[in-house]
């Protein structure tokens, strides 16, 4: 019998941990080890069981979740989920809590929380799950590393919550998979990337690597309305390379990368010879918005075989099958190998359903867009 996922949650509100434990625990696989009010408390706890997921909130008595999660991460690991009414806007406090270690967040209102966090109940325990099995790679993490300017897994945030009845649709519903919209020869090339969990660190781990000339790369990264704009601007200031969130309308051109807005699905589309992105409302795809699924099949539609698409760690299967249309396109293919990613969910479909002609360590991964970057078009 598999063991359970050990939860533990710290939250002044009395009521927030009352509704956060029963509804994790209607999840069989996950029991609720122990609450607490404050970080004091949860350290004594922790003495007796350490938990195999946290869920912290940020404003707390005694001790901030900041500085508890700072500490934690320094000295033992854990995967942590931030859930504050200080995420609901994205805020500055929360993007730090991401640079320190917290793997993903769930943003909760003042009011109705009972409510909110029912609602998300499906959401919450997804979240838990692959924080579980972040753990491994955390551990693998050597302690000297962590500190607070150097983060542990700048993870994906959590996706809006999407209702369980909601139908899992396919990218048929923003753009039908169609090989004539390739329309005349071009030689320009662009990257696509897509990601989920453990994401946010994997792309500065690329993006960091990548020289000022690199090809235009176009990203999907799960992330929520008004974190992307702040996580593009931290990340362009590291980088050689311009990133910056998309705005509908925007060239794919060299030494830029567009990501995708939360809450928003991007398309490439052809603009002439040169390709630019549509970024447009639309239902969760993958069950997410943005979707990979949907990025990957403009690409396979409008760029074809001047492509590389990469899909690296992140939770269930989103762009797996994107990526599939990509290889058929004649799109060059990577994804990223389970040793190197947080979580091995996406790339290990993508994997399984033949879509990636190579497998490789994320460290490798800059390389091979550099390398792609610089081939002349005839030898592509």
């Amino acid at each position: 019998m598999t063991e359970k996922i050990k939860v533990m949650i710290v939250d002044d509100s009395t009521l927030v941990r009352q509704v956060i434990s029963q509804m994790l625990e209607r999840d069989s696989d996950i029991k609720v080890i122990a609450t607490a009010p404050d970080p004091i408390f949860a350290q004594e706890k922790m003495k007796a069981e350490w938990p195999d997921v946290l869920i912290l909130d940020i404003e707390m008595p005694r001790m901030d979740g900041l500085s508890f999660l700072r500490q934690l991460m320094s000295e033992h690991p854990t995967p942590t989920i931030i859930c504050s009414h200080m995420a609901e806007k994205g805020s500055s406090v929360t993007q730090e809590a991401l640079s320190i270690g917290a793997l993903s967040v769930i943003g909760k209102p003042q009011v109705g929380v009972r409510q909110f966090l029912e609602e998300t109940a499906q959401e919450f325990c997804r979240a838990v799950h692959a924080a579980a099995q972040a753990a491994p790679a955390l551990k693998l993490l050597p302690r000297a590393a962590i500190n607070k300017e150097s983060a542990i897994a700048r993870a994906a945030t959590l996706p809006a919550a999407i209702p369980a009845d909601r139908p899992k649709y396919t990218a048929d519903v923003m753009l039908p998979l169609s090989r004539g919209a390739l329309l005349t020869p071009t030689s320009e090339r662009i990257i696509a990337i897509g990601t989920s969990t453990g994401g946010t660190q994997a792309l500065e781990k690329v993006f960091t690597r990548l020289p000022a000339d690199v090809l235009g790369i176009v990203v999907v990264q799960h992330m929520p309305e008004n974190f992307t704009g702040m996580f593009t601007q931290r990340l362009s200031s590291q980088c050689k390379i311009k990133v910056r969130e998309a705005q509908d309308g925007d060239r794919v051109r060299p030494g830029l990368a567009l990501i995708a807005p939360g809450g928003k699905h991007m398309l490439v589309k052809r603009a002439g010879s040169q390709f630019c992105v549509e970024v447009r409302d639309g239902p969760h795809v993958s069950r997410h918005i943005p979707s990979v699924d949907v990025l990957f099949r403009s690409v396979a539609c409008y760029v074809g075989a001047n492509a590389l698409g990469i899909i690296m760690t992140g939770m269930g299967d989103d762009g797996a099958t994107g990526l599939k249309e990509m290889h058929d396109a004649g799109a060059r293919t990577i994804a990223q190998d389970e040793a190197s990613c947080v979580v091995f969910g996406m790339p290990k479909e993508a994997i399984k359903l033949g879509a990636a002609d190579k497998v490789m360590p994320l460290a490798r991964i800059p390389d091979a867009i550099v390398a792609y970057s610089r081939q002349k078009t005839e030898d592509k």
